[in-house]
């Protein structure tokens, strides 16, 4: 049996998270076994926890994102579901292991992910992830600045301040790094001209 690949993203604070959670609640109902994910990069969350900004929290196995083939030894004869949170942390063999997993293994990989990093690019393998999935809800969350239900970008703010386009990728935090925006409002300094927002 062919499994499947469905992805649930968009930008912070949009609850990816917390869809992630309610799916997974779902499929326990089901009586399906399920296996939760993170990467080892995100270490917001203290121990095997996945938390939502709401506070909502599940257990979850640490994986390696630089090696994340551990995750298949994992895998029982009864699991059915797999879902790996925050897979834009991942390095690129998480592909790999995903189609194995959805493909030979016949099993429900649920994907949650950032699509765009803060300067708007494409974020990681998520790329990848998104052209190869079954399925995918984009979410939208609240804009900071204008209050309509928007936001598409992840503003990072360093100093009370937009952060420069030649900051790190990687800087992981909540509340105090990062806000929600719609394209009018995201403020990139520093961003190349075929990247800057429209009029």
């Amino acid at each position: 049996m062919i499994g499947t690949i469905e992805v649930i993203t968009g930008c912070m604070f949009s609850g990816k998270t917390n869809e992630l959670q309610r799916r997974k609640k779902l499929a326990e109902i089901a009586k399906q076994e399920v296996i939760i994910i993170k990467p080892s990069r995100d270490d917001r969350d203290s121990g095997e926890v996945i938390a939502s900004h709401d506070g909502n929290e599940i257990q979850a196995e640490i994986i390696d994102y630089k090696n994340p083939e551990p995750i298949l030894s994992l895998i029982g004869e009864n699991t059915r579901v797999v879902a790996i949170d925050e897979a834009q942390f991942f390095e690129e063999k998480i592909v790999n292991v995903i189609l194995h997993l959805a493909y030979d293994k016949g099993l429900r990989i649920i994907v949650s992910g950032l699509n765009q990093d803060f300067k708007g690019k494409p974020f990681g393998s998520m790329p990848v992830i998104l052209a190869l999935a079954d399925k995918v809800d984009n979410l939208i969350a609240i804009c900071i600045k204008c209050g309509k239900l928007n936001a598409t970008k992840t503003q990072r703010i360093i100093d009370g301040k937009p952060a420069h386009y030649s900051s790190p990728t990687i800087l992981t935090g909540r509340e105090e790094f990062y806000e929600a925006r719609c394209v009018d409002h995201h403020v990139v300094p520093g961003r190349p001209l075929f990247l800057k927002k429209r009029k």
